[in-house]
């Protein structure tokens, strides 16, 4: 999307672990930075905190992991492991004084799809502070119903479709795995998310569900959507 309100350049970062001078983790990290004003400071100091906390987790999670699969590689005569890892990010929305993102890791750690985790994050830039999810409905709303139960319509015609394939258990796992956090803005509405493997295998990845805007939903401060003071 075209950002109007909040400019920004990508901020890369690149890391690599080595075992007995043999690499086994590599570690490639791409975060907004914003331009140096007030509001835009916070919100930059947010994400190179992000970019180190991801590094940080890397060397302490994975890197054992890779040197473990190292050493048992040596000893069976097998492929040795390459481990590897990367945080992303995408501007989903930039209008109205709001600005939407989300950044999402991809852990490759052997055969198979990566684990991927997705984080939603939506700024009131005049404030330079989060927006809660609730801030987007009107007073009464009774949203998290509203979204579980769209979400459950959305699951079900995509089983009718042939298009989805989720866990038997989806409908229990929809109101456990529900995080209001998990949320980010679009041109087109709301969408919010749910954790790989939370409703279903691997191939449906971040199961990822879009309420329009509407008479309940909100997206611009003019009509009201202004975030507390924290």
């Amino acid at each position: 999307m075209e950002e109007s309100g909040l400019h920004t350049e990508p901020f890369a970062a690149e890391r690599e672990w080595m075992v007995e001078g043999i690499p086994v983790l590599s570690a490639s990290v791409l975060v907004p930075e914003p331009e140096p004003e007030k509001t835009a400071r916070r919100i930059k100091r947010y994400y190179q905190l992000q970019c180190r906390s991801f590094l940080r987790y890397c060397e302490r999670w994975l890197l054992p992991q890779a040197e473990a699969e190292y050493r048992q590689a040596l000893e069976s005569s097998a492929p040795l492991p390459s481990f590897r890892a990367e945080l992303t990010y995408q501007i989903t929305y930039n209008e109205g004084g709001l600005w939407s993102l989300y950044t999402q890791s991809r852990e490759f750690t052997g055969p198979g799809l990566p684990l991927v985790t997705r984080r939603g994050d939506t700024w009131d830039l005049a404030a330079g502070y989060p927006v809660p999810l609730s801030n987007f409905f009107s007073a009464g709303t009774a949203w998290r119903k509203k979204l579980l139960s769209l979400a459950a319509e959305e699951i079900q015609r995509r089983e009718r479709a042939g298009a989805g394939r989720f866990h038997e258990n989806w409908r229990r796992e929809l109101k456990r795995h529900f995080n209001s956090q998990n949320y980010y803005l679009t041109s087109e509405g709301l969408a919010f998310f749910f954790p790989m493997y939370a409703l279903g295998p691997a191939s449906e990845g971040i199961p990822t569900f879009l309420l329009p805007y509407g008479e309940d939903l909100r997206a611009k401060k003019e009509d009201g959507c202004t975030p507390p003071q924290q």
